[in-house]
């Protein structure tokens, strides 16, 4: 059996192995493959039957082309990179991963909103920049800073990874309120769903945590913003594409937002319009909520496990 890994840096830049993957058959890993050059993309999965792939799509185009494929692995828990309808056409399998990252991406989410609450980075810049020891006084702060004490998030989604971000809130004694699409009632008695509608209205902080969908993209809009509290805090870990930019940026330019945390941009890698990039207070990291070394083995394991499911009929985290 031949096995394909169109894209696998992001996953294993060196520092985890696909050696487990080699006893399913002949292995081969390109770094990164062409997300635009369908020729190339052909060429590469060639006749293989099993295809790896995280942000190189796979599309109809290439399906017609690739007639001994019979599996592509997503490895991601977003699988909008492949033709589902196409895929099932073709007879060809698709899995992806899903909740490896919960612990991961709740914890960044907490990152990004204490590097914007307590500028920690800032203040070490500072530091070795030579400020404190030239400071007549014992301590100074740059910028105002913040206690979350008594401050409420509101989550938008209620899945895994805001569930998580949720206990992590109630540690810091914050209050939680969470929107859903649908009624899910919370087993602690310390979490609250509310509309969305007032969830903007009582919100000290917002974070993120749904998919992207066509009902979904550029919720965070003019409108949306104009119905948050004046000093807002926005947290995206989620999806880029969730937020109208412009709009979020223009907030964060009036004041009306006091700061945004995004891990994540409508288009990736970020372009240099990208209107978050001038923006006031916006705190841009590149797509790594994920990225921790225990995140990514456990991503490679449930792929492995996936392969390993679908060919001895126990197929696992089937999207198509």
């Amino acid at each position: 059996m031949k096995i394909v890994v169109l894209d696998g840096y992001a996953l294993n830049p060196g520092d985890l192995s696909w050696m487990d993957f080699e006893k399913f058959g002949e292995v081969t890993v390109y770094d990164r493959t062409s997300y635009t050059d369908m020729e190339e993309i052909v060429q590469r999965i060639g006749e293989a039957e099993v295809v790896l792939t995280n942000k190189t799509p796979i599309n109809e185009t290439i399906l017609s082309q690739v007639p001994n494929l019979r599996y592509v692995g997503v490895i991601a828990t977003g699988y909008n990179v492949v033709d589902i309808e196409a895929a099932a056409k073709h007879d060809v399998v698709v899995t992806n991963i899903p909740t490896y990252g919960t612990d991961a991406v709740a914890q960044f989410t907490f990152a990004l909103l204490l590097e914007i609450t307590s500028q920690v980075g800032l203040h070490n810049q500072s530091v070795h920049a030579g400020e404190w020891e030239n400071s007549i006084d014992f301590m100074y702060t740059k910028v105002p800073l913040m206690e979350l004490r008594g401050k409420t998030l509101g989550l938008i989604g209620y899945g895994a990874i805001a569930h998580a971000t949720a206990k992590i809130a109630h540690a810091m004694n914050m209050e939680v309120i969470y929107a859903n699409h649908r009624p899910k009632p919370a087993e602690e008695e310390w979490l609250k769903q509310i509309p969305l509608e007032e969830l903007y209205q009582q919100a000290d902080i917002i974070s993120l945590h749904i998919p992207q969908t066509a009902e979904t993209t550029g919720m965070i809009n003019q409108a949306a913003i104009s119905q948050m509290k004046d000093g807002v805090i926005l947290i995206n870990t989620a999806r880029g594409g969730l937020l109208d930019e412009q709009a979020v940026a223009d907030a964060l330019n009036s004041g009306k937002i006091a700061a945004a945390g995004v891990d994540v941009v409508s288009t990736e890698p970020i372009k240099t319009e990208n209107p978050l990039l001038q923006a006031k207070n916006c705190f841009i990291t590149p797509h790594i909520a994920w990225a921790p070394v225990e995140t990514r083995a456990r991503l490679m394991g449930i792929a492995v496990d996936n392969l390993s499911g679908f060919l001895n009929g126990e197929t696992k985290n089937v999207v198509n």
